[in-house]
């Protein structure tokens, strides 16, 4: 759940932009059915089975619109809900509810669709000591709600922006020169509490790497009889990140070699959004 800081200082502003993204003037089609106010109730319904996550950001779409409104959930983020269930009902005015409908819906679904993602793919994790991370492959402007979305569905965040932490990818080697030279200069920069990270995509890069005292090491796109070899040489001096094309069906593969770490962008630039709709829309 987002803290009301949190809430009020960059998730509020996101809700705000896509409502406005929505109504640019009016809402022409429900001003014609309901030119005035009146009080309606709705039901949220799942539509298929999965994990749901962003209750408080469905919620916070209608509030925004009009504080009045009410949301009575049945269920939390994070709860596993079954095609046909009720999860919540929302009582408020009709062009409130008819005006909010698909921004609240978008950000549900797609916030769910990746929760149920990650805990299908957490799940091959488990009796494991590695953990699975998410990536900067994140929707723009939506990074707060699918990071947030991959901790409901029982993964880890990775660093937020490029301000979290020293991350040296294939291009930063080649501006810094090498390896040893992209590491060297990172340490002499980057503040002591930051851990420094490589990304390399050769055994030869592996050796310069542990010499040169990288804290983690990201082994890239490399096939598994060249990470097992990896990890030997590693041989623990340094942390294991696995990642490159990593999906839900390639990660039951990857559990035997002890990694510290295996990151995903898949899990959130190709969850499937979770089918979810507000129905029985009624006067009361």
């Amino acid at each position: 759940m987002f803290d009301p800081i949190t809430m009020k200082l960059h998730v509020d502003p996101l809700i705000m932009s896509a409502l406005r993204e929505d109504v640019t003037s009016e809402d022409v089609t429900s001003n014609c059915v309901m030119p005035g106010p009146k009080k309606g109730t709705v039901d949220l319904i799942a539509k298929e089975d999965g994990v749901i996550c962003g209750l408080q950001v469905f919620e916070r779409v209608f509030t925004l619109l009009d504080p009045a409104t009410k949301v009575e959930f049945l269920v939390s983020d994070g709860d596993e809900v079954k095609n046909g269930m009720l999860m919540a009902r929302v009582t408020g005015d009709i062009r409130v509810l008819l005006s909010g409908e698909r921004t609240a819906l978008n950000y549900l679904q797609r916030m769910s669709g990746i929760a149920t993602y990650t805990h299908e793919s957490a799940k091959l994790l488990e009796g494991t000591n590695t953990w699975l991370l998410d990536t900067r492959k994140t929707t723009p402007n939506n990074r707060i709600f699918e990071k947030y979305a991959v901790r409901v569905g029982g993964g880890h965040n990775h660093r937020y922006n490029l301000t979290d932490g020293v991350l040296l990818k294939d291009n930063h080697i080649g501006a810094a020169g090498s390896v040893e030279n992209a590491i060297r200069m990172a340490k002499a920069y980057a503040p002591f509490v930051r851990k420094i990270e490589i990304e390399v995509e050769s055994l030869d890069q592996v050796r310069e790497a542990v010499l040169a005292g990288a804290d983690i090491i990201m082994l890239d796109n490399m096939d598994h009889e060249t990470m097992k070899e990896a990890m030997q040489i590693i041989d623990g001096r340094a942390e294991v990140e696995v990642s490159g094309n990593v999906t839900k069906e390639k990660i039951a593969a990857l559990t035997d070699l002890g990694v510290n770490y295996i990151s995903s962008g898949a899990l959130t630039h190709s969850a499937p959004i979770l089918d979810i709709s507000l129905k029985h829309l009624h006067a009361v």
